[in-house]
Order: structure tokens, then C-alpha cells, then sequence
């Protein structure tokens, strides 16, 4: 049996995330019937994570299991991406050793979100725009607090059914690129829902609403009550996930 890094894109406007659900049209399930209609039998698709609907990812990473090794990978990318909806690019697919793990073994995961103040005809359905300015400085400043944390449990989701609420967060900020302001958020895993709690939280600190000294007990506090609410998901971007180099017996990751 060989294993494969599928590394795939798409916009998740029409999905209803990345997990199969039973009443929604989700990428793993795109992805497992496109792959499906290809090699003529089922084929499972295991992802990095699990977005949540509407959220969008210029980079997931997924791996599936064939029964011989692929002759042109490269070829299979051609006549997925013919198959596949105008949402989901994929854009290579790579061997990997067979204990590899999309989800497991990932060491980063990164997030982007979307902000303006500005009206644009172009951009809405990508950003989250917003009615009143902001300082972004004082949010930058709330930033740097969550360095000091492990344990995010008041920015995940409720009754999920994971062991643990510790995650490790490798950077996290606001830049300016142009007329949007993009978070940009790093970290060894992620909560449910929990980059758009603290972007939520973090905007009732540039809004004046929450201090730093506050934002740092909303973290200390372990209650999703106490965080601010949670931004819409179309502004949300997977933009990478990084691996360590031994998974790659041909050195490509």
C-alpha cells in the first residue's frame, strides 16, 4: 500500500466545511468521489483539520492510501482538477512513508483573517468588513499575550471532543496590505472555532471595549463566555500547514 500528500485549495463558500457531514456538501467528500470516479474504487481522504463552513484554504493538506504506487501523480492532479468544481484546486500530489499522518504529524498549522472599514464591490465576500476604526496597535499588544498561554479554552468551541484545550502559538499579528488588515495566526494545532473567537475578542480590544490587562483574563478565565464573539467564517484562511522533512522519501514536501 503507498501513501500520498495530496495538497489541495479551495474556496469554502458552497461547503459545509471540510469534514463529510450528513446534511451538507463538504471537501472531503468532493474529494473522495473525484478520486473515486478516477480510480474506480473508494478511496479514503484523511485532512490536516477540519474547517468549519463557509472558511476558505489557499493550503490543506490531505493523504490517501493506494494500492500500488501511483505511475504519474502528476497526471492524476490533471484530471482531478478537470473533475473536480470550480471551487477546489488541486495542486500536487506527493509519496510520502506509509506511517505518514496529514492531521497527526503536521508541526503548524496558519490562519489568516481579512479586515477592512472600506466598501468593496470586489472583495466582499472574502473580508470582513467592519463599521468603526480601530487600534490595531493595542491589538497587536493583546497579540503578544498569547505567547504566554497553552490553554485557549475560552476561545474553543463548546462540548468538542478533544483531550486537551493547550495549543502552542508560534506567532500571531495585525500587517496592512493595501486596504485590509490580515491576522495572521501560527500555531502546532488549533481549537474548534477558535481563530475567529480570538479575532472576535481581539477586535472588543481595538474597539476600546477590552484592555490588554482584560484580554489576558479572558485567557486566565477558561470560559468561552468571557471571549468576545466569535467573526464571521468567510474572511478565514488555511494558508498553510508544515511537515517534517523525513515524511518525504523523495525529499518534496
Amino acid at each position: 500500500m503507498s501513501r500520498y500528500f495530496i495538497y489541495l485549495g479551495y474556496n469554502g463558500k458552497h461547503f459545509c466545511g471540510w469534514q463529510v457531514q450528513p446534511n451538507g456538501w463538504s471537501v472531503q467528500q468532493a474529494m473522495e468521489e473525484a478520486l473515486a470516479t478516477l480510480l474506480r474504487k473508494h478511496v479514503a481522504v484523511t485532512g490536516a483539520g477540519r474547517t468549519d463552513a463557509g472558511v476558505h484554504a489557499r493550503l490543506m493538506v490531505a493523504h490517501f492510501d493506494w494500492e500500488v504506487p501511483l505511475a504519474d501523480p502528476a497526471f492524476l492532479v490533471e484530471k482531478l482538477n478537470r473533475l473536480l468544481p470550480k471551487d477546489i484546486a488541486v495542486y500536487r500530489i506527493v509519496p510520502v512513508i506509509p506511517e505518514a499522518h496529514a492531521r497527526f504529524d503536521a508541526v503548524s498549522r496558519t490562519y489568516q483573517y481579512y479586515l477592512t472599514t472600506l466598501k468593496d464591490p470586489f472583495n466582499y465576500e472574502l473580508v470582513y468588513r467592519i463599521h468603526t476604526s480601530l487600534d490595531f496597535e493595542a491589538m497587536n499588544e493583546a497579540c503578544r499575550v498569547l505567547f504566554e498561554y497553552r490553554d485557549f479554552t475560552s476561545f474553543s468551541k463548546l462540548h468538542t471532543d478533544v483531550k486537551t484545550n493547550n495549543c502552542r502559538i508560534y506567532q500571531a499579528g495585525w500587517t496592512k496590505e493595501k486596504d485590509v488588515w490580515v491576522f495572521t495566526v501560527q500555531a502546532d494545532r488549533f481549537l474548534r472555532n477558535m481563530v475567529r473567537a480570538i479575532v472576535g475578542t481581539l477586535l472588543e480590544v481595538g474597539r476600546g471595549k477590552l484592555s490588554v490587562d482584560g484580554f489576558r483574563q479572558v485567557i486566565e478565565a477558561k470560559d468561552r463566555g468571557q471571549a468576545g464573539t466569535s467573526v464571521p467564517g468567510h474572511a478565514l484562511f488555511l494558508v498553510d500547514i508544515a511537515y517534517p522533512a523525513e515524511l518525504f522519501p523523495d525529499g518534496v514536501g
